[in-house]
């Protein structure tokens, strides 16, 4: 079974375009160092809920969307090798988190074990 990292993350509509060029830049370095799929998804479908929800999950601000990613591995031993791989790369090692566009506080993520795969 596959092993997936999952990040949720508030993006400001204003800073769409730097985000998905940031995007793309990194689906191509974890793509290089082994990640079977890399994915973002820009909310379309997401109201607030009465006690959680996507919006309320990040703190949404009027001005935002929230985008959900996930990127998959053969397992995790295969996702920490590509992990390791990807922070001495000069994209992701140049990479200055206080200039990136997102709130990356209010951003949250995680490492899965699958259970189901069809």
């Amino acid at each position: 079974m596959t092993y997936v990292d999952a990040f949720v993350v508030p993006v400001s509509r204003a800073k769409l375009a730097a985000y998905k060029k940031l995007a793309k830049g990194a689906a191509a370095v974890f793509k290089k160092y082994g990640a079977l799929s890399y994915v973002e998804c820009l909310a379309d479908d997401v109201k607030p809920g009465k006690l959680t929800s996507y919006p309320q999950s990040v703190k949404l601000k009027a001005d935002e969307v929230v985008v959900t990613s996930w990127i998959t591995y053969k397992n995790k031993a295969a996702r920490n090798a590509c992990w390791k791989k990807c922070m001495k790369d000069p994209f992701m090692a140049n990479f200055d988190p206080k200039n990136v566009p997102f709130d990356g506080k209010r951003m949250f993520f995680g490492g899965f074990k699958t259970i189901v795969e069809a």
